[in-house]
């Protein structure tokens, strides 16, 4: 493959990571999809319509996924969430900070996106500090301190960490059957919980949830599938364009809103190139604006007080530490990671729901001290 193929294949990739997360932009900002919100409204309000959105997502991000490895498509081991190596200190640190944050700062990485895409200045505040921060932890100040504390314990597998790579290992399974099993079982276990209950067939329910991932498995067919190439002319090794882990990539809005500003700052360097990650960020700003425009909902919202700053600021702070740390958000471990059936994702996950549930029974004990 020639280099002039490459630079085509590169744009192919690019046009077709904006145009997934203008849509998961336009869906997220009509169906009000909130990993945030769903926590927040079972633990206020007993609602689980939202919860079982996000959990039908990610039902359908697992049943695609592991039918494209069955398939032979794409494989877990190409990705970062099913490394060999298990970070579960950071998972659950991270992860923690994370759940915690975007609880101080009205939602997670992706919701800010979606919200600035709705008029919400405060999410531009957000966006600034987080993203600063998940580059301080990728390769500045709080990075060399991740690696010398949390990073340091980890267990070390004979493989990948994904379960259809234990199973296979295991039971002396074929990887793409084991595959094929386990995401049929647990991603089908999951639909099945989303849509058993009225709440969860609601048109908006079933938009969200379908929507937002089958947006999420085609991301992984475009960076795995359309993206791999096997051989790079430049280097003579395995490539997945148009990367910045320089492998398969789906949706994850920590890192990439870190390489957003980067790309922003030094546009001028010819080494700044696009990737996924940076278009998918301004991808679902422009779809949730659209979408916004469209439906009538934009509104420009700022700051209520000193107080509501002063939450935005910290928790956009902890969001970039601790996404980093866990290797992802709500949407790169809870969803993307998820979906590949990695140990570390569900670690994480868990981790991010307890945190957020920890910040919102404080917010409550705090509310109900004042009054």
């Amino acid at each position: 493959m020639s280099n002039v193929d490459m630079g085509s294949l590169a744009a192919q990739v690019l046009w077709a990571a904006f145009g997934l997360s203008l849509l998961f932009g336009a869906i997220a900002q009509r169906t009000q999809f909130c990993t945030m919100g769903a926590v927040a409204d079972i633990v206020s309000f007993g609602d689980w319509s939202r919860m079982r959105m996000w959990v039908l997502a990610i039902g359908v991000a697992m049943l695609g996924f592991n039918a494209m490895v069955a398939a032979g498509w794409v494989d877990a081991a190409n990705s970062i969430y099913a490394a060999p190596r298990l970070t579960w200190l950071s998972a659950i640190v991270g992860g923690l900070m994370f759940g915690i944050g975007m609880v101080l700062a009205s939602g997670c990485g992706s919701k800010t996106l979606v919200r600035i895409g709705g008029g919400n200045l405060k999410s531009v505040v957000v966006f600034v500090v987080l993203g600063l921060a998940a580059f301080a932890t990728l390769k500045g100040i709080t990075g060399v301190a991740r690696v010398a504390t949390i990073d340091r314990l980890a267990i070390e597998l004979s493989g990948g960490q994904d379960l259809p790579a234990l199973a296979a290992r295991a039971l002396g399974l074929g990887k793409a059957q084991a595959a094929l099993v386990l995401g049929a079982l647990l991603g089908g276990g999951l639909v099945v919980w989303a849509l058993h209950a009225g709440d969860g067939r609601r048109a908006d329910v079933l938009l969200g949830g379908l929507g937002i991932g089958a947006v999420v498995a085609a991301m992984w067919w475009v960076s795995g599938r359309l993206g791999h190439v096997a051989e790079d002319p430049n280097t003579l090794q395995e490539a997945f364009v148009a990367t910045n882990s320089r492998r398969m990539e789906s949706l994850s809005f920590v890192a990439p809103i870190a390489y957003t500003i980067d790309w922003l700052l030094f546009f001028s360097d010819q080494s700044k190139l696009l990737t996924i990650g940076i278009v998918s960020t301004a991808g679902v700003v422009a779809g949730s604006a659209l979408s916004a425009l469209i439906g009538g909902s934009f509104r420009w919202e700022g700051f209520a007080s000193t107080e509501d700053t002063a939450n935005h600021l910290v928790g956009a702070a902890l969001m970039g530490v601790g996404g980093i740390a866990a290797l992802g958000c709500t949407i790169g471990q809870g969803l993307s990671g998820v979906s590949t059936l990695a140990i570390g994702s569900f670690i994480a996950l868990a981790s991010i729901i307890t945190g957020a549930v920890v910040a919102l029974r404080y917010q409550a004990w705090r509310v109900a001290q004042s009054t």
